[in-house]
């Protein structure tokens, strides 16, 4: 579970620096405490939803030390923020999509960064850590499957023309995989890919600002971008959700048990045709 890893340790690091590297024991975690630590992360910078996110990390960890028998439960987050508000939508028009294309950039970095938000865009809207791991035997057949790290679920794409027409920018011959993300096969790889994920987000959010958008341009957007597009182009909600590879939609799932494949291909293909 290494991107849940991740948010442990970023949490613990956060609030090290929060207690000055200052020890402390489960009895001294009580509500005026945690209300400090939240005030220290508003002040840092951090959002509503970032600030909940810590609080939610410490409410397992400390609901596990009083499952564990390590302090009674003081009820320490009875006064800060745990819930989930509303972001701002990250979704952009198929114009936008259609300049970020077309833009005329001469960085190698920029350039990659735009080529993987791309594929992205084409793959009905991939998340970066499924792209970086994609295998070159994951394309068999003019499918392209995957398993996503998220949610287990596996996913079928058809291979469609801009995406072989963006791997052949490529030269993959050194390595498994099929995108140049992970570079060096069985070396620390998960670091290679965090290290990529933060240099091509912050090319991305150059480039966002180089065609004056409005919001911080990840490659998260072109997730959020697939999904409203696909909305405009009248595709089914429960398409949609099978496209984008969701779990959420439990009651659309009962409904229609299983969407067949080729509906989510045609719903791809068409919003390919329209860039």
């Amino acid at each position: 579970r290494g991107r849940t890893a991740e948010g442990y340790t970023s949490t613990m690091n956060s609030f090290i620096q929060f207690r000055k590297n200052e020890d402390l024991s489960f009895e001294a975690f009580d509500s005026e405490l945690m209300e400090m630590y939240e005030a220290y992360l508003k002040e840092k910078g951090l959002v509503k939803n970032s600030t909940s996110y810590y609080m939610r990390i410490w409410r397992s960890v400390y609901n596990l030390a009083v499952e564990q028998g390590y302090t009674t439960d003081k009820k320490p987050f009875k006064h800060v923020y745990t819930g989930i508000d509303k972001t701002k939508k990250r979704a952009v028009s198929l114009s936008v999509i259609r300049r970020i294309r077309d833009l005329d950039l001469n960085k190698k970095s920029l350039i990659f960064a735009r080529d993987i938000f791309m594929f992205s865009f084409y793959t009905r809207g991939m998340s970066f850590v499924d792209m970086a791991f994609l295998k070159k035997k994951d394309l068999q057949n003019g499918i392209l499957t995957y398993r996503r790290k998220k949610t287990g679920q596996q996913l079928f794409i058809k291979w469609e023309k801009p995406m072989q027409e963006l791997i052949d920018k490529y030269n993959t011959s050194e390595t498994s995989y099929l995108l140049p993300i992970i570079q060096n096969n069985g070396v620390d790889e998960w670091h290679q890919y965090q290290n990529e994920a933060h240099r091509i987000n912050r090319n991305l959010k150059y480039i966002g600002k180089q065609i004056g958008l409005g919001i911080p341009l990840t490659t998260y957007v072109a997730r959020h971008a697939w999904a409203s597009i696909a909305q405009s182009k009248n595709v089914s909600l429960p398409v949609i959700s099978e496209a984008l590879g969701h779990d959420s939609e439990q009651t659309t799932r009962i409904y229609l048990a299983s969407l067949d494949t080729s509906i989510v291909d045609k719903a791809n293909s068409l919003i390919l045709m329209s860039i």
